[in-house]
């Protein structure tokens, strides 16, 4: 009992200002990977309704399901169990675009697979993360404590990603010159500042991490790895080629964090195992995928 008071008492240092920067850079980052997507890439992507179907049922339906499973039989700590629902009820992060690329994959299709797995996470995130979450008793007495709120999670993540990825593509469908160029330099800045962010929180919060982050480091680069290996596989095995598995995978495995993070400090007052565990997976896949893409770059 004192272990589980000691973890939920944790604060990550992480005020409201912090929060505002941080809904702020999502949602530029979410305006910038906009600005290259096109109505005709969502076209495509579903001239090629397998691509969708697989990209959807690795990321929000067995990643979910399978986060939930391991969960049963490792039983992690409460807030530690909540915080990997939540990672995996969210999207893929944006920098997977960048990191598919990298990796000798299919960058149209991975931006196309971003822009769709944002529309959906606007419904999909809330229920994953209500319905997973309330079938494990723990966690159920978390999601009764909090009294999560359907609509104001819709709200929440519609502004930070669903109305950047309309007008984005509104600019893109009717000023494309100007879009490409806003683009050139908005994208790489956006993600500039979303990785100084992430690495500012580290340093205010090291004692946090020095102290605490044993107690989430094996859970996360398991769950991560586990993400890529599901995505990858999950792929093959419909027959999709060797591209097209590299980006699944990307989707799969890099979620993000940010976005967590952002709604475990909304809706659960940053409850500190839930939070620990979303910060450390912000930087922990950056790093395997930054990684994940070299090696896959190397050997294509």
């Amino acid at each position: 009992m004192q272990n589980q008071i000691d973890i939920d008492a944790i604060k990550i240092n992480f005020d409201s200002s912090g929060l505002w920067v941080l809904n702020i850079a999502i949602a530029i980052i979410m305006f910038g990977v906009a600005l290259a997507i096109s109505v005709d890439d969502f076209k495509r992507l579903f001239k090629n309704p397998k691509i969708v179907f697989v990209g959807v049922l690795s990321q929000f339906i067995l990643l979910p399901a399978l986060t939930f499973l391991g969960i049963i039989l490792i039983k992690p700590h409460p807030s530690f169990a909540l915080g990997m629902m939540m990672i995996a009820a969210c999207p893929g992060g944006n920098v997977s675009n960048f990191f598919s690329k990298m990796a000798g994959g299919n960058a149209a299709l991975s931006v196309s697979l971003t822009a769709f797995a944002t529309l959906i996470c606007i419904f999909m995130t809330p229920f994953n993360l209500q319905f997973w979450g309330s079938l494990y008793g723990p966690t159920n007495e978390i999601l009764k404590t909090v009294e999560l709120n359907w609509v104001d999670l819709l709200k929440l993540v519609s502004l930070i990603l669903g109305i950047p990825l309309i007008c984005g593509m509104l600019i893109k469908h009717y000023h494309s010159e100007m879009a490409g160029k806003i683009e050139k330099v908005l994208k790489p800045l956006s993600m500039l500042v979303f990785i100084a962010l992430i690495f500012i929180a580290f340093s205010q919060n090291l004692d946090v991490f020095v102290n605490h982050i044993h107690h989430v480091l094996a859970l996360v680069i398991f769950h991560n790895i586990f993400a890529f290996i599901l995505g990858f596989y999950t792929s093959k095995s419909f027959g999709l080629n060797n591209k097209d598995c590299k980006t699944i995978s990307m989707e799969t495995g890099i979620q993000n964090g940010g976005l967590g993070l952002l709604l475990i400090f909304g809706f659960f007052d940053g409850l500190g195992g839930m939070a620990l565990l979303a910060a450390f997976w912000g930087i922990w896949d950056v790093f395997s995928g930054m990684a994940l893409a070299t090696f896959w770059g190397r050997n294509k």
